[in-house]
């Protein structure tokens, strides 16, 4: 932790401080994040209300904190699933070859092949709208990437020496894959993980902005957009806070996630190879 930059120091405090407000949400929301106001509407921000008001008198700070939970939520389960689901793809394709390993690699350059979002649009549009099918859409249209990075790791941890002896003795091939290739893969898919968990909340602002995420009066930072558009010359601060928090977090998870997946090629590398790298890199 000495050793990152100062700009990595910056984002891991950023991203502290957002995700716990939004854990701490209901103490620390000064309003009920629904509860309306109609006298003060579209209010500036003031000691009452740090953040403003939108349209219906609501405390955009209480807002932009329960809003949170969905948008958050939703983009670290669709992280996880993914994650998992590209991972045992790609390791199953790696490990049995032949015509599944063709099979699973021709699906899944079709599937990168098509654009992520026009996939999600049309299978919430099929599910119809909620926090479910959008859980389901990032899921279907999002393993690919684990999948490839699986897959290449697992062909060439699977060639190594202590595979094959583990072979010769016979063990298991769930104890092989468990044992000797998921620790391997471990670093790069951790990274991988963490640049589409900025992927995943974009993904989920813009499908809440265009209605298709949580319906009122839940509220989730994509949908804070989408009602703040029309009053962003009245009262900017209602359409600046959520579009800046998801910046924030978009930001700094990427960023951490390019730094952990620098580190984690130059560990397996070392791991895999360690003649072809420098001692001092």
């Amino acid at each position: 932790m000495r050793r990152l930059p100062l700009h990595l120091w910056v984002a891991c405090s950023v991203l502290a401080i957002i995700v716990v407000g939004v854990l701490l949400s209901p103490w620390l929301a000064p309003y009920p994040p629904a509860g309306q106001d109609l006298a003060n509407r579209l209010a500036p921000p003031s000691p009452a209300h740090l953040l403003g008001t939108d349209h219906l008198g609501r405390d955009t700070l209480s807002r932009l904190l329960d809003g949170g939970q969905f948008s958050l939520t939703l983009a670290a389960l669709a992280t996880v699933l993914t994650a998992l689901v590209g991972t045992a793809i790609g390791v199953l394709s790696a490990r049995r070859r032949g015509w599944l390993d063709e099979f699973l690699t021709r699906t899944n350059d079709v599937l990168l092949a098509m654009p992520e979002m026009v996939v999600a649009l049309f299978l919430v549009a099929v599910l119809g709208t909620g926090y479910h099918s959008l859980l389901l859409a990032l899921t279907v249209t999002g393993w690919t990437p684990f999948a490839r990075l699986a897959r290449s790791l697992a062909l060439d941890v699977s060639a190594r020496g202590f595979v094959e002896a583990a072979h010769v003795l016979l063990c298991p091939p769930s104890f092989i894959v468990m044992k000797h290739i998921i620790p391997h893969l471990a670093g790069p898919l951790l990274g991988q993980a963490t640049l589409r968990f900025g992927h995943f909340l974009i993904s989920v602002g813009a499908l809440s902005y265009l209605g298709l995420g949580v319906q009122p009066p839940q509220s989730d930072w994509g949908s804070m957009l989408a009602a703040a558009q029309p009053y962003a010359a009245r009262a900017p601060m209602t359409i600046l806070a959520p579009g800046l928090v998801i910046f924030a977090v978009a930001l700094s998870v990427t960023l951490l996630g390019q730094h952990l997946s620098r580190t984690s090629r130059l560990t397996t590398a070392q791991v895999l190879a360690p003649e072809a790298v420098p001692a001092n890199a």
